[in-house]
């Protein structure tokens, strides 16, 4: 590294048209993005790129603003760029809403308007970086900045968070180019890495397994009595925990709902508690769910602040993930830092993170199957110490492969090393 003149810059790209189209569902303003969002993949991959050194830029598209503004991460010090959307993709948007509102197509060519190229490739210029990571290869802002990598002669990485397979011909016809060009492709899950060779016929020497990071807390048990002590719970009592964005079919919130109430109905009287931890597109749905359930508290509401999330996950006894489907499921990985034992579906992206079940920290069971749930909780609610080995487990697990510092050496060997692992990406003298 002694001939590197500055620090390696990094511009990560964040999926999606425009900042607002996620962050306002969740009541995210630039500047609440900027001073209270804390934790969670985007920002932990952040972090794990500091440790290593390198500096990492985050740019966004949004219709709100006429100029490219910047603003500081507070949390992490990276430099936010906001740029404003094109024209053509407003009225493309607008159009779409208004005459085309169920045409995928129509859509797809929408999102392909999103980018400001040009802008896009002047602020990379100005800001002298060296690499672009895109949060998704299978979205359309992958392929727009697989463009400006061949202008700019940048190597172009992605990472795979849960997208689907590309939903119209068009972006199949360009994604069969954009993605054979790409530098490389961050996917942890094994299903989707083996999906993606075989769909582009890309080399597995291009793929890096290398998982999201997590953010391993050093809480202990007196930082949990006191935790429930100020959520007002008893330490007697058993505590099962979920967060998450409430998506009724995808996160299996009505199978746990169905499966707590079995298990409030066969012991009425025991000492236990459900603590849900978020809010989504389907609260009324889940709100009238819960209509007739017992001993279930809900903070409805998304959690800027990680320790305040934290705090909820420490004060719990016992995680689980009912979820039909997900990415690479980040949210048990939290709860496993917290020494929480995990009790999850056999979905997929679930599966990737606890291969092994119990010798990995956690107990599978089939989707959809409410009974099979609610049996493995009962299981862990009334043998305390399996719970705690289990958690234990899964704790001494994300420290050792899914820490900031563990994913951080991953991605040093991917940017540093020329390896993925064996193809020839980024090495210290390609940073002028």
């Amino acid at each position: 590294m002694s001939n590197v003149r500055r620090p390696l810059t990094l511009a990560f790209i964040p999926g999606l048209d425009r900042f607002e189209d996620f962050h306002d569902k969740i009541g995210v303003s630039f500047d609440t993005f900027g001073t209270k969002l804390s934790g969670g993949w985007l920002f932990n991959y952040i972090k794990a790129l500091q440790l290593i050194g390198v500096r990492t830029i985050l740019v966004y598209t949004s219709a709100r603003v006429s100029q490219t503004i910047e603003f500081a991460h507070v949390d992490t010090g990276a430099p936010v760029f906001v740029l404003p959307s094109p024209l053509i993709h407003k009225k493309a948007r607008s159009a779409y809403e208004r005459l085309f509102p169920n045409s995928r197509s129509f859509a797809a060519i929408t999102s392909y308007l999103s980018t400001p190229l040009g802008a896009l490739v002047r602020l990379l210029r100005r800001e002298h970086c060296d690499v672009i990571l895109c949060q998704e290869y299978e979205h359309t802002r992958f392929d727009t900045c697989a463009v400006a990598g061949r202008l700019l002669r940048l190597p172009v990485l992605a990472t795979f968070q849960g997208a689907g397979e590309a939903g119209t011909t068009l972006e199949r016809i360009i994604r069969h180019r954009t993605i054979p060009s790409a530098a490389g492709l961050i996917v942890p899950s094994q299903t989707e890495a083996t999906r993606v060779t075989r769909t582009y016929g890309i080399p597995t020497t291009k793929i890096a397994p290398i998982p999201n990071p997590v953010d391993v807390i050093t809480c202990g048990l007196a930082d949990r009595q006191r935790v429930r002590a100020e959520l007002g719970i008893r330490s007697s009592t058993r505590v099962v925990a979920w967060h998450g964005r409430v998506q009724i079919r995808k996160k299996g919130l009505d199978t746990l709902v169905d499966a707590w109430n079995q298990i409030c109905a066969e012991r009425p009287s025991a000492d236990i508690l459900l603590l849900l931890v978020g809010t989504g597109q389907n609260v009324e749905e889940l709100r009238a769910r819960l209509q007739s359930s017992r001993k279930v508290t809900w903070i409805d509401r998304y959690v800027f602040d990680r320790h305040e999330l934290w705090s909820y996950l420490i004060a719990a006894d016992i995680y689980t993930m009912p979820s039909r489907d997900e990415g690479f499921a980040v949210a048990p990985l939290e709860a496993m830092a917290c020494g929480l034992p995990i009790v999850a579906s056999n979905a997929r992206g679930v599966l990737d993170v606890l291969p092994r079940g119990e010798a990995d920290g956690g107990v599978i069971v089939p989707r959809d199957n409410a009974r099979a749930l609610a049996q493995a909780l009962i299981r862990l609610i009334d043998d305390p110490t399996l719970a705690s080995t289990l958690g234990a487990t899964g704790r001494r697990r994300v420290e050792n492969e899914f820490s900031l510092q563990a994913v951080g050496q991953q991605l040093r060997r991917l940017l540093f090393g020329a390896e993925i692992p064996g193809s020839r990406v980024l090495t210290a003298k390609d940073v002028k």
